[in-house]
């Protein structure tokens, strides 16, 4: 079987990481965002970049959509397991939580 596929245009894929880098460098010497919107878009920005390097470098765009699931799942995974041990986190930091 032929699973050749189009070479991909990795410039194209440079400019981009780069012009998402300049912006988070940009984002990161103001000052006038809300911590929490500063955070957000960084992580967001952040996880742009990922996805390009996995989609284009590692070849996943060009990959059957089980191998993109297999990639995601550890991402999922991690997002959800923050989020439920959260709340616990909290018991150990001074004023926010009751000590056991």
């Amino acid at each position: 079987m032929d699973t050749a596929h189009k070479e991909p245009n990795y410039m194209g894929v440079f400019y981009w990481l780069f012009a998402l880098t300049v912006i988070e460098v940009v984002i990161g010497m103001t000052h006038f965002l809300p911590r929490l919107l500063y955070i957000a878009l960084l992580i967001s920005l952040a996880g742009v970049k990922a996805a390009l390097v996995a989609a284009y470098f590692m070849h996943l765009k060009f990959e059957r959509r089980t191998m993109t699931y297999i990639a995601i799942f550890p991402v999922v995974l991690l997002v959800i397991l923050t989020l439920a041990l959260y709340p616990d986190s909290l018991s150990f930091i001074p004023g926010m939580g009751v000590k056991k």
